[in-house]
């Protein structure tokens, strides 16, 4: 009798050790499977008008859903450049979004040179803000469009005020003035050759792909330890990156309408970054 109890007893404490190793299991899973990093992303304003007597917020839906679909957990950053640090708290990487506007000459020591130039200046001062705090904290940064070319201006590079002007017999990079409304019509398309021992290349597995192309400005130089990942066929600087940061990539167009695999890559890419920024910090 006593041995059948003892027996009962070592089967009952054997199913219950596995019981509480397969709720172990399904807890880790589940975890994972719903961990999202957050992603901050830059809002672009307009001025009172239109939608809105008083300045207003927007952006494009498909940088959110994009960032959605590759797992991660997007939030707006509304241009409060004294809250810079409080949001870098609160987010595992950063998107900067392009938009209609441009980063202001004197930012990379020039005078404009043209009138085709838009500025947006609480924009910008927040977007420096956070991107060098972002930089400092090694935290995760994809620059996208006018985010690319503020990346390479921080970092002390320079840009073209205006492609027409200043690029012989450049490709056709943007179909309108305002470089976010195409008015209905297909954006410039081309192809870019990206560096195949760039982490750009790394990311979105190939030296070559056709990009979408919506913009009147573009990165002229760069200063190390950023560097140039990609070109267009006229010269035009389409991609860099910073080379001692764990991922700090710009590029000239925009992935979030995910055109091609390659955009789909970078966006996974930058969410594994993010998360891997989330898990070490």
């Amino acid at each position: 009798m006593i041995i059948a109890l003892v027996f009962a007893w070592q089967d009952v404490f054997i199913r219950v050790q596995a019981l509480q190793k397969s709720w172990q299991k399904y807890s880790t899973m589940t975890q994972k499977n719903i961990f999202r990093p957050v992603i901050g992303v830059t809002l672009d304003s307009e001025e009172g008008g239109g939608f809105s007597d008083s300045p207003w917020y927007a952006i494009r839906q498909n940088y959110m859903s994009c960032l959605e679909e590759v797992g991660a957990a997007p939030v707006a950053l509304p241009h409060l450049a004294e809250l810079a640090e409080t949001y870098l708290d609160m987010i595992d990487g950063l998107v900067v979004t392009g938009g209609a506007f441009d980063v202001p000459p004197a930012m990379f020591g020039e005078e404009a040179r043209t009138d085709t130039i838009r500025l947006k200046p609480a924009r910008t001062t927040f977007e420096a803000a956070v991107l060098r705090g972002a930089l400092e904290r090694d935290m995760p940064v994809l620059g996208i469009c006018g985010g690319h070319q503020l990346l390479a201006v921080l970092a002390g590079g320079t840009l073209v005020q205006h492609i027409p002007d200043e690029v012989q017999d450049a490709l056709e990079h943007s179909v309108s003035k305002n470089t976010e409304n195409a008015g209905g019509r297909s954006w410039a398309t081309h192809p870019v050759a990206i560096e195949p021992d760039s982490r750009l290349a790394g990311v979105v597995g190939t030296t070559s792909q056709h990009v979408n192309s919506s913009h009147h400005q573009s990165v002229r130089t760069v200063k190390a330890p950023m560097r140039v990942t990609a070109l267009a066929e006229d010269g035009i600087i389409e991609a860099i990156e910073h080379t001692q940061k764990s991922f700090a990539i710009g590029v000239q167009w925009h992935p979030e309408y995910k055109q091609t695999e390659g955009d789909i890559h970078l966006l996974s890419a930058f969410c594994a970054a993010a998360e891997a920024y989330h898990n070490r910090s």
